[in-house]
């Protein structure tokens, strides 16, 4: 077997891994990415973020044409969907991202070895698939992401029961969709494909939408969905799932009481595991914690020396960003440079129409705190640029101490919230108040100003409602 010996193994090429491997090499390390599939960028890039993200904007063309050009004066006649061709083109713009990633690491001089990879030893990996051969290293980073969750009763099989990879993929509009999840991957994906002409029910076993968000806000973003046509069974279960050559029949249990759902796609999303199997992690002694988790410390080390851990594989929210973030503070810190990652300060976003955008503490988790909050809200009613676009569903909520002024949390629910959070994450990593944000001089007309005027209603100031 082949030896090399590096500065930094990272094991995984997802957004934690890759951004991992860029920066080590601008720190002076000579680095190599070990990843199994065949292409860089891991499920974001390939099969998540990314072209659900094409997916959903191309629908939302496709929506629009219908349902909201006509408002403008705009009527166009006779839409068809060539989906096969919107597929396509989702797929363009994966492989034009992932040849970026390639580009950067040859930029970088950063190697990249295809296979599956394996800690032997600390300092030593393992790579199966094509050339077998070990590469050695003080450092190893795992940042292997996650894969979806199947359920005891729904197993995947990939052509009715599907994860969120298949749901990126269907070469027909199923005329009925059943989700299992009202967390961000069902809805989006139960997005796309109600705007695309599917009848879709999105059945959550808790009592509202987006758990571990604002609770107020997720009802906000609900009530907009069911406008668009999407159903919702809270508080159910599925409790058994039967395929057949025409679909799939399933019994559903809400309050006790049981129904029958049928479906031509069944969507499993109730969330991901940490992909950890077969990297050797017992084997060499490193602590996983109940839930699989590589447990770390604030220098992102194992309890093993020499082997790192970021992203979906360590706690936190399982979000690309995060594990960006991590995999940039981690090598900074092996390299000496006081990296950090303020965990208050991460955004989320469901990208549904209205978008849901979250930061910092929820109004749910401030109460469990027993924090005294003062809260202002301004909706995009209100908002003369979300008037003009004629999208003014959702709103702003700004949380804030009774006492400091500090903003907590900021939630957003409306047009283009993923792109208005940046500012409130902003605002969270420098502790600013939300008289900060109030006074602070936002264009006109712009959909931030609903933010601002948010901040201002926290003392009962807002000026345009």
């Amino acid at each position: 077997m082949a030896q090399s010996a590096y500065d930094l193994i990272v094991i995984g090429a997802g957004p934690g891994g890759y951004i991992a491997a860029i920066r080590a090499a601008q720190l002076g390390m000579r680095v190599v990415c070990v990843e199994k599939d065949a292409t860089l960028g891991g499920t974001c890039l390939n099969v998540g973020c990314i072209p659900s993200k094409a997916l959903l904007e191309s629908s939302e063309h496709y929506y629009a044409l219908a349902h909201r050009l006509p408002a403008h004066g705009i009527v166009v006649g006779n839409v068809q969907l060539d989906l096969a061709k919107l597929l396509a083109r989702k797929d363009a713009v994966v492989k034009t991202v992932t040849r970026g990633v390639e580009g950067l690491f040859k930029k970088h001089k950063i190697d990249w070895v295809r296979g599956t990879a394996r800690i032997a030893a600390p300092g030593r990996v393992e790579v199966r698939g094509g050339e077998s051969q070990t590469l050695s290293s003080e450092r190893i980073l795992i940042a292997t992401g996650s894969a979806p969750i199947q359920l005891p009763n729904a197993p995947f099989d990939g052509t009715r029961i599907i994860s969120s990879t298949e749901a990126l993929a269907l070469t027909t509009v199923p005329k009925r969709m059943v989700v299992i999840g009202g967390g961000a991957v069902g809805l989006e994906m139960g997005s796309v494909w109600s705007r695309l002409g599917s009848e879709v029910l999105v059945v959550e076993m808790l009592e509202r939408l987006v758990p571990g968000m604002d609770t107020q806000m997720a009802r906000v973003l609900q009530r907009s969905l069911e406008k668009q046509g999407l159903r919702f069974k809270l508080k159910s279960t599925l409790t058994a799932a039967v395929t057949g050559a025409d679909g799939v029949t399933l019994t559903i249990t809400s309050g006790g009481a049981e129904s029958t759902e049928r479906c031509d796609i069944l969507l499993v999303a109730v969330g991901r595991r940490p992909h950890t199997d077969g990297l050797g992690l017992k084997e060499v002694g490193v602590t996983l914690d109940e839930r699989g988790r590589v447990v770390v410390d604030q220098r992102f080390a194992t309890n093993v020396a020499g082997i790192y851990a970021i992203g979906d594989v360590i706690a936190g929210p399982m979000l690309a960003h995060k594990a960006e973030e991590e995999g940039v503070a981690a090598v900074e810190l092996m390299a000496g440079i006081p990296g950090h990652v303020t965990y208050d300060a991460i955004p989320n976003v469901v990208y549904t129409n209205p978008e849901f955008a979250s930061v910092g503490l929820s109004e749910d988790e401030c109460t469990r705190r027993g924090l005294r909050v003062r809260i202002g809200s301004f909706p995009f009613a209100a908002n003369g640029r979300a008037r003009g676009m004629g999208e003014i569903e959702g709103q702003v909520k700004v949380i804030a101490d009774a006492d400091t002024d500090r903003v907590l949390g900021i939630h957003i629910v409306g047009p283009h919230a993923s792109d208005v959070i940046a500012e409130a994450a902003l605002a969270m990593e420098f502790s600013a108040s939300a008289e900060d944000i109030g006074r602070s001089v936002h264009a006109h007309p712009t959909l931030a100003e609903a933010l601002k005027e948010a901040a201002l209603a926290v003392d009962g100031r807002a000026l345009n409602i």
